[in-house]
């Protein structure tokens, strides 16, 4: 059991930042200290000075039974973001077989509507808010995945499959800032944990596809009708309904309240206050905050900022669909260096990371081929094993984040780095079960490499930008994955050329990720 106990006497909300953690249950008491990760020039006076009250409130509040029904609903978002992008290299082999196509063009169409689902809803979440976000993107995803599996030709499961993207694309930005903004600074590290979620959704989709496509799949694409080759079909109609059930478990079970950082943002402090209390009375516990706290740490006038808070103009000023957000994160030289990197390093790692995981189903099997075990039922066995190897790695990236010295950027370096690592192993590989073992690393590394990366980027970004920053490398991961299928249709799929590629790339990134200049490690994110 803990108990948090934060001061709200002072008037000065930056002499609030430390947080005293009693743990009873152990019998000792430690002072934790979680300053800004911003300094005073970066993020607006007013904002932070609330935000740093808010981070109080939530702090003293507590993780209790609100936060963890959210780390499993907010992780849904990871699992259908892990499940469905994935679809497009499991199910490959035997849609080619029926609708004869060039691959990469399934791949390319997914990649475009995870683009757009990336834009749309990421960017959305600061101006219509994280709720309506939250609540849709599944429900899209669901719905569009079901109706794929009935698709007649390759121009409509195309159409299909982009369009579920823009679902999915939604997720990861969505959910990370809905997340990181109702849990405890001292609890942010959860948030790389989250990517539990991620590997379990491999797990799941590995599962399915291993008896459904290896037993329901034509051999080859001669005479090859829809009703020798469902496995496909039942896969997508299986994962349709499992992202619609996600779904109704977040619409109907859990309540998502609005993000008390957004609503402070868009100038709406009682209902920030309100939210707090809300959350407070399902933790059982109670909260000191108050109106007042707020408006004083803004320096309004108390009966100003009442009229203020009933004048609908705050929100569509503050929210205007525009460049305003996408400003705030390059104020200063320092932040617009962070988040330029950031986006780089989405970029490359999203290039190098489609390039060999949409296609290494066809790598496992055509390399499989030659090793004189290529069949189906081996290539999905051994996808499924990948997907079991990278569980662990979610709960050793929860650990490594907290590490002195190491942290945040420490430890996506050295994952980046052993990922790319295993990557060029691969293609030493003289024996398909050289080539599962060097997989088995990649998996295992890349999983804590993806972890990290999907943490320290909301991380970084204040609240109240935090849904624009996190669509900007969203958006750029998802544009250089569209990128990866046009370079496959040219590439010479037989060769190593692009596990080169991707290995250099990740290697690359892991040195970018030294060069990052803030480390939230120990520090409350606003």
């Amino acid at each position: 059991m803990t108990s948090h106990k934060v001061d709200y006497s002072s008037e000065d909300p930056s002499l609030s930042r430390d947080l005293s953690i009693t743990n009873l249950s152990v019998g000792y008491s430690q002072k934790v200290a979680l300053d800004d990760i911003f300094d005073d020039e970066t993020v607006d006076q007013v904002y932070q000075a609330k935000a740093r009250i808010l981070n109080n409130a939530i702090q003293e509040i507590g993780m209790g039974k609100y936060q963890i029904y959210l780390f499993c609903c907010a992780g849904f978002g990871w699992f259908a973001d892990s499940v469905w992008p994935l679809i497009t290299g499991l199910i490959l082999t035997p849609v080619i077989n029926e609708f004869q196509f060039s691959g990469p063009f399934l791949t390319l169409a997914a990649n475009v509507g995870l683009f757009v689902g990336a834009v749309v809803w990421s960017f959305g979440c600061d101006i219509w808010g994280r709720r309506w976000s939250f609540n849709l993107t599944l429900l899209i995803a669901g719905i569009f995945g079901l109706a794929a599996g009935g698709s007649q030709n390759f121009v409509t499961l195309a159409s299909l499959i982009a369009t579920l993207g823009v679902g999915v694309g939604g997720n990861m930005p969505v959910d990370s800032a809905v997340f990181l903004d109702l849990v405890p600074g001292t609890h942010q590290y959860l948030l790389t944990v989250m990517s539990i979620w991620w590997c379990l959704g491999q797990l799941v989709v590995s599962l399915l596809a291993w008896p459904l496509i290896a037993n329901f799949s034509c051999a080859s694409s001669t005479n090859c009708t829809r009703s020798e080759n469902m496995g496909w079909r039942y896969l997508l109609f299986t994962l349709g309904g499992l992202t619609l059930l996600l779904w109704g478990i977040r619409f109907f079970v859990f309540k998502l309240f609005e993000s008390p950082r957004f609503l402070v943002g868009i100038g709406k402090d009682a209902e920030a206050v309100e939210v707090i209390r809300k959350i407070a009375e399902y933790n059982s516990k109670t909260s000191n905050l108050t109106v007042e706290q707020l408006v004083n740490a803004g320096g309004m006038d108390p009966e100003k900022a009442h009229i203020a808070q009933n004048d609908r103009r705050v929100l569509s000023a503050s929210s205007a669909l525009g460049w305003k957000h996408v400003k705030a994160l390059f104020k200063t030289r320092k932040l617009a260096f962070s988040t330029s990197l950031l986006i780089f390093l989405w970029g490359i790692i999203g290039l190098a990371s489609t390039l060999y995981n949409s296609f290494l189903p066809f790598l496992l099997e055509s390399r499989g081929n030659a090793y004189g075990d290529g069949s189906l039922y081996i290539t999905y066995r051994n996808t499924f094993i990948l997907s079991v190897i990278g569980v662990p790695g979610a709960f050793l990236a929860g650990w490594a984040v907290e590490l002195p010295y190491i942290g945040r950027k420490g430890t996506l370096a050295i994952s980046s780095g052993l990922t790319g690592a295993f990557l060029f192993a691969t293609t030493t590989a003289r024996s398909s079960n050289a080539l599962l073992g060097w997989n088995c690393g990649y998996t295992f590394f890349s999983n804590i490499m993806y972890g990290v990366l999907y943490a320290i980027s909301p991380e970084v970004f204040p609240a109240k930008d935090r849904g624009t920053g996190n669509g900007l490398v969203s958006s750029a991961t998802r544009v250089f994955s569209i990128i990866a299928p046009i370079i496959a249709l040219y590439a010479n799929l037989e060769t190593a050329t692009p596990v080169y590629i991707s290995g250099a790339l990740i290697i690359l990134a892991g040195f970018i990720a030294l060069l990052l200049p803030y480390e939230p490690r120990g520090k409350a994110s606003i």
